[in-house]
């Protein structure tokens, strides 16, 4: 990202105004010639990459990134109602701080004049290509243009962001919170497991969710671990500290494979260590009742020893089968504990102790980021009840709200689900094996969106998560924060307002 300096049309103009010399920034958007008060101008930048965001106003962009604090982009064209223009090197994004530092994008900056305040004429009586109460005045034949008009940005952003300012006013929008949807439900929980399920070789595995640290995608570089057994894939880089990677499938005997973008590494706490557990794919995040597992029979440990796999969990009426990793059992396993022998040679930090856990816990949330369209989204984890694969039919239900895509049965319980692009005005997609139904529970009811992925649990820095720019309303409520993680942005939802308080008492009808 490039900053451009701003200079002065003339040799001897000063930066700011003096008496009554008043100065300008100019620029074109769509042929037209503008102007701004350089006063609040704090920079001109190229157009960084852009993040878009759902429930926006139709003339933002998106967020971008702008050395590290997140900056929304706005759209002069769509809001003066000019045709759309694809971006060139002369586009640029005029960066003003009006109690919120937005980006505009405009076709071209052309210079930064001085002109007399009693050049600056009034807007009665002209016609112009945008609406007058946006502008603060008209230079005629200045520095070789016949008619500039000066754009009052303090109307603009009150005319195009005029609900969230309303409700800014009004003390109406909520500050930033990280209550979590309620999950009052302890003694059902105590009844339950709550997994991470995940595939090798086509067969479904588990390990308790309170076991796993985060789950992140395979790393482009792995560092070789020299004269280190099979399974042990090398060392990848996880916020400045070095963890070993196991391969599941070398560990349980069966064939290798080549990781592809779909491989995952489940990262699991090890009494004071951690390790990275290579698999296949992540399938879902289960909440299975207790009575549904059984314990691993004797006859099938592996040569009398007590197996990595200690219970099997029954899905499906028994038709589907669910292989329980014990996190203790696995410790003591004689490869895991060769593996971690070699890499430990290797550096101090090779893994973590439990008191850099706590330590880090503080500082640290722990996300579950999901894909919708082209953005990243996020989730805190304590507010995710599980994670299922959304079936081939959805029950369609008669008289249900617009945005319910239907109900399904989650072990004998009734799951309202809403496609979460249509939630959030996102243009719809065919079904594919990609897509998840995240569950929430909103006010004593599980309800279930459908996101387009599911890709990863991460434990994002808290210094990395900020405000996010309010830009509406119900944007501001739903996706009042956002993790600012060099070159990504994660736009972090809060289910309390996935559904509104109106429409939560028919979601509590489709339930039952």
């Amino acid at each position: 990202m490039t900053t451009e300096a701003l200079h002065p049309a003339h040799e001897g103009d000063t930066h700011d105004a003096v008496g009554d010399t008043l100065q300008f920034v100019t620029f074109l958007v769509n042929g037209e010639v503008f102007a701004v008060d350089l006063t609040p101008v704090q920079e001109i930048i190229r157009v960084p990459d852009i993040v878009r965001v759902p429930l926006a106003p139709a003339c933002l962009d998106g967020l971008s990134n702008l050395r590290g604090k997140v900056l929304p982009i706005v759209a002069l064209r769509r809001i003066f109602g000019f045709p759309e223009h694809t971006h060139d090197d002369s586009t640029r994004a005029v960066v003003i701080d009006i109690g919120q530092p937005l980006g505009f994008v405009v076709d071209r900056v052309t210079s930064v004049i001085n002109v007399e305040r009693n050049q600056l004429e009034g807007v009665e009586g002209i016609r112009s290509a945008v609406d007058s109460d946006l502008l603060t005045g008209i230079l005629k034949d200045v520095s070789g243009f016949k008619m500039i008009m000066v754009l009052d940005f303090h109307c603009l952003i009150a005319k195009e962001f005029a609900e969230i300012a309303a409700l800014a006013q009004s003390g109406q929008i909520a500050g930033l919170t990280q209550t979590q949807s309620e999950t009052d439900d302890s003694a059902e929980a105590s009844d339950q497991l709550q997994l991470v399920s995940f595939s090798v070789e086509g067969q479904e595995y588990a390990i308790d969710i309170a076991r796993v640290q985060e789950i992140v995608q395979v790393p482009e570089t792995v560092v070789q671990v020299p004269n280190s057994p099979t399974h042990v894939l090398g060392l990848m880089t996880l916020r400045q500290r070095l963890l070993p990677l196991l391969s599941l499938r070398s560990l349980f005997g069966l064939p290798t494979r080549a990781l592809d973008e779909r491989s995952r590494v489940v990262v699991v706490a090890l009494a004071n260590m951690a390790v990275g557990l290579v698999t296949d794919s992540v399938s879902e995040v289960l909440r299975v009742p207790k009575d549904s597992v059984d314990a691993m029979p004797p006859l099938l440990a592996r040569e009398g020893e007590l197996a990595d796999i200690h219970q099997i969990c029954r899905l499906d009426e028994g038709r589907r089968l669910v292989s329980i990793i014990s996190a203790d059992n696995l410790l003591h396993d004689p490869n895991l504990q060769q593996a971690l022998k070699t890499v430990d040679g290797m550096t101090d930090d090779s893994h973590t102790t439990a008191s850099d856990d706590d330590s880090q816990n503080d500082d640290e949330e722990q996300v579950v980021v999901f894909r919708l369209a082209e953005g990243e989204f996020g989730a805190l984890i304590h507010s995710v009840q599980e994670i299922v694969r959304v079936p081939e039919q959805l029950t369609h239900v008669p008289k249900a709200p617009a945005f319910v895509e239907g109900v399904i049965n989650l072990r004998g319980s009734v799951l309202p689900v809403i496609d979460q692009r249509k939630r959030l005005d996102l243009p719809p997609i065919e079904r594919n094996d990609r897509q998840r139904i995240m569950v929430f529970l909103l006010s004593g009811v599980r309800t279930g969106f459908i996101v387009d992925a599911v890709t990863e649990v991460l434990k994002i820095p808290k210094s990395a998560i900020e405000s996010a720019p309010k830009l509406s309303g119900e944007q501001a409520n739903l996706l009042g924060r956002v993790a600012n993680l060099d070159q990504r942005m994660i736009q972090l939802v809060d289910p309390n307002y996935l559904v509104s308080d109106a429409d939560r008492s028919e979601m509590a009808a489709l339930s039952t």
